[in-house]
């Protein structure tokens, strides 16, 4: 796909402004967010995002505009796993509620940053060195077996652990252990000190690096095109904060969700090994996008589905009386 740099600075000019409007509109005044108004959100970052995708079709036509959609499913299914470890990060801080969309707001705003990095160095990798689809492949099947493995194993409940970044910051400067509203700096006895808010912030956007360790190369799978790589994670990770709100009490029942990422997952690397031994010169057969996004909509589907029915099942065998034991 021909993108002009015209095209590049309005694109970012346009997410730019859509992250402005969303601050001033819903994001400005501290309040907790009910679930209507997440849902109405959540629905218009969706909307946004089909509207991208339309012009993109109308634009360069129908392959960009599935590469987007296919890009875009999989990054918003991936950062609902993301989603976990954010509500982790708000119960180690102990975030007021009326605090925690300030926190996800310019938290995603920083991991949107770094995940530009991330992209803009893949891309320059790709552009290079085509044998790079073979680390990518293997990199995710590895973690798809890895998220298996984790999800089969009868582990503890998980414990946020702070990042060398974050231990970094604390050990350095001087910090206060109490919010003071949305302030990141405040000045005591005559020190500057940083507080929780800023820390959470740093917390939210830099562990999200982790996980675009795996996100990046999925979505190179599908789309080598920079600026549907940069743009499929952009609509995805700016309607996560109010994704957050809406689904974050049904996450738990979300219990086959790792097995469906890891289905995801391992899918994309066989089809990124394909396409390197492709470009190697081997006569192997590559994996369409229609295909690629059909495969994906319908795993994540059969995966929602089994949930919520493994849920509702051990929900009502809790509600089940133990049966009385009779004396001899």
């Amino acid at each position: 796909m021909d993108v002009s740099v015209t095209m590049w600075v309005t694109t970012i000019g346009v997410l730019i402004a859509l992250i402005v409007a969303d601050f001033f509109i819903g994001g400005r005044k501290p309040h907790e967010v009910s679930i209507k108004e997440a849902g109405i959100w959540t629905a218009v970052w969706v909307v946004l995002a089909l509207i991208f995708g339309g012009f993109l079709w109308w634009h360069s036509g129908a392959q960009p505009a599935g590469e987007f959609f296919a890009g875009y499913i999989t990054e918003k299914s991936l950062s609902v796993d993301n989603l976990f470890v954010f509500i982790l990060i708000m119960g180690k801080f102990a975030v007021p509620r009326i605090y925690q969309q300030r926190v996800l707001m310019f938290g995603v705003i920083i991991a949107l940053v770094l995940r530009a990095v991330f992209i803009a160095g893949g891309a320059a990798l790709v552009s290079q060195f085509s044998w790079v689809f073979f680390i990518f492949g293997a990199f995710l099947i590895w973690t798809a077996w890895k998220l298996i493995k984790e999800a089969r194993a009868e582990e503890e409940e998980e414990e946020f652990e702070e990042n060398r970044l974050l231990k970094s910051i604390t050990q350095r400067f001087p910090s206060t252990d109490k919010y003071h509203g949305t302030k990141l700096f405040i000045r005591e006895n005559g020190r500057r000190l940083i507080t929780p808010m800023l820390i959470v912030m740093l917390a939210i956007g830099t562990t999200d690096v982790l996980f675009a360790l795996d996100s990046i190369p999925a979505i190179f799978g599908l789309t080598q095109d920079p600026y549907v790589v940069f743009t499929a994670n952009a609509f995805a990770l700016m309607g996560l904060r109010q994704l957050y709100f809406l689904i974050g009490g049904l996450l738990k029942k979300l219990v086959h969700l790792s097995y469906g990422l890891s289905v995801i997952l391992g899918f994309i690397g066989v089809k990124l090994v394909l396409h390197a031994a492709h470009e190697a010169g081997a006569n192997v057969p590559e994996i369409g996008i229609p295909f690629s996004l059909g495969f994906i909509v319908v795993v994540l589907a059969v995966t929602t589905f089994t949930s919520l029915r493994a849920s509702k099942k051990a929900a009502a065998a809790e509600r089940e009386p133990e049966p009385e034991k009779l004396d001899a």
